[in-house]
């Protein structure tokens, strides 16, 4: 295995072989533990700004990952805008760590401590970030 960008493109991949789509199982453990943040999405009646957030996050991931591009202001803006809508800043590495929570109980065995690794570095960057 390669860089961390490697590591987490890896482990997205046995992610979408194994598991498909993690979107609903991401939202699912995000709104138990974090009841108040559903009603953040009343209007998301199909899932589509679910599904597109879990995207975008993901592709901030790879590029935290690798080389940093866009993803370092793309979070910061995104806090700015989040704010504007009553969400504070801490939820974003929450929720980063409700996806990597969900990714490792969906591989169950698959997950390894090099994706443990490279996800705790997104997890403590976007802390950083937000």
């Amino acid at each position: 295995m390669g860089g961390s960008s490697e590591v987490i493109e890896e482990s997205l991949e046995k992610l979408a072989e194994r598991a498909g789509d993690p979107t609903q199982a991401v939202y699912a453990r995000l709104f138990a533990r974090y009841p108040e943040m559903q009603a953040l999405f009343v209007r998301d009646v199909n899932g589509a700004v679910r599904g597109e957030m879990l995207a975008k996050s993901l592709e901030c991931a790879l590029d935290l990952a690798g080389p940093n591009a866009y993803a370092a202001n793309f979070i910061r803006c995104e806090v700015v805008n989040h704010e504007g809508v009553g969400v504070p800043a801490d939820v974003f590495p929450r929720f980063y760590e409700v996806a990597v929570e969900t990714f490792a109980e969906l591989l169950g065995d698959d997950w390894i401590p090099a994706y443990e690794a490279a996800w705790g570095g997104i997890v403590a960057r976007v802390a950083e970030l937000a």
